[in-house]
């Protein structure tokens, strides 16, 4: 089953299925602005033409374009203010630690890596599980070791075939499970495990499980915008979604938006994001963060502080439980 943030499409596509993509998404808002209902040149209330809305700061309306050029010249300070107010709503927001991505281990309790292969997610009971508790030996009441064939939380059977899978992934998709979602939105745009490939599909599933905190998919919408997967591209829509899954604390995200960030110049707000990447355990933020400290871009103290919030990190995912499984086979269960 495919769950990979950037999925491979092929050429072959249906008109029908990227207009019903395009409109889909065209249509998501990207901002979080409230618009005025009244003109702000004459008065006239009851406006809705966006057309007359300021081109800059998306804020104030007018009734027709002759009251938006009449504006323009008064409105000026006032939009440079309205502009800047809503970077700073923005980056507050943006800069904010969040959340972990995930729930603890439902077995252990400890919180789950971010690094995909230290946890699993199964489809019988829609739970993900910490490599440690995956590989550990289950016994019976009387200390004798049963079979391990099974979830290792709900302890139903792992499905025999591929159509089961999907049956019990489809299962999950009907309850609003996000994760489920996600892995359907991917086989619905690589056209896998029996699916037909359909770009309107899978960007609802990806939108809809975005919506409901797998931020991961926000991710794989925002590579369709940078790459044209099914959609035109539009760099503004990827960054916006890209910036989406990292306030929902994808670490992948929040990487690649310091190294944006960092590509253009701007060393101040790459090293926030960076900053907050370790904190959630992106060790390759961390080596960043070390080479600007090498290269003088970034403080003792700074370089101080990430090492710090890695050593936390580690702290909350390590166990013996999950070292021992790192150790049987690091390919499979490495966490960290």
């Amino acid at each position: 089953m495919s769950t990979s943030d950037i999925c491979n499409v092929s050429a072959s596509k249906s008109n029908n299925d990227v207009c019903e993509v395009n409109n889909m998404l065209n249509n998501m808002s990207t901002d979080d602005t409230d618009v005025l209902p009244v003109c702000a040149n004459c008065g006239k209330e009851g406006i809705s033409d966006n057309m007359n809305t300021c081109n800059k700061c998306k804020v104030v309306k007018y009734c027709n374009a002759t009251c938006k050029k009449v504006h323009k010249k008064k409105h000026k300070k006032d939009c440079d203010e309205h502009i800047r107010l809503a970077a700073e709503k923005h980056d507050e927001k943006l800069f904010k630690q969040p959340q972990a991505l995930h729930d603890d281990c439902p077995i252990c309790f400890l919180r789950l890596p971010c690094l995909g292969k230290g946890s699993k997610y199964y489809v019988c009971c829609g739970k993900v599980i910490c490599n440690g508790c995956i590989y550990a030996p289950v016994y019976d009441d009387q200390g004798n070791e049963v079979d391990n064939q099974k979830c290792p939380f709900c302890r139903t059977q792992f499905p025999i075939s591929n159509e089961e899978m999907i049956k019990r992934q489809k299962k999950r998709v009907d309850i609003d499970d996000p994760l489920a979602m996600f892995m359907t939105g991917c086989d619905y745009q690589e056209g896998t495990d029996g699916f037909t490939q359909n770009y309107g599909k899978a960007f609802g599933l990806f939108y809809r499980a975005g919506e409901l905190g797998c931020t991961k998919a926000y991710t794989n919408i925002g590579y369709a915008y940078t790459f044209g997967c099914g959609v035109e591209i539009d760099k503004k829509k990827a960054e916006h979604f890209y910036e989406l899954a990292a306030m929902g604390g994808n670490v992948n995200a929040r990487h690649n938006l310091g190294i944006k960030e960092e590509n253009a110049g701007n060393m101040e707000r790459a090293l926030k994001h960076y900053m907050i990447a370790v904190r959630d355990g992106q060790n390759d933020s961390l080596e960043i963060i070390k080479r600007m400290y090498k290269d003088e871009r970034a403080s003792k103290d700074e370089y101080a502080r990430a090492l710090q919030s890695y050593q936390m990190y580690l702290s909350e995912i390590k166990s013996k439980q999950r070292d021992e499984a790192a150790a049987y086979d690091n390919e499979l269960f490495r966490y960290y």
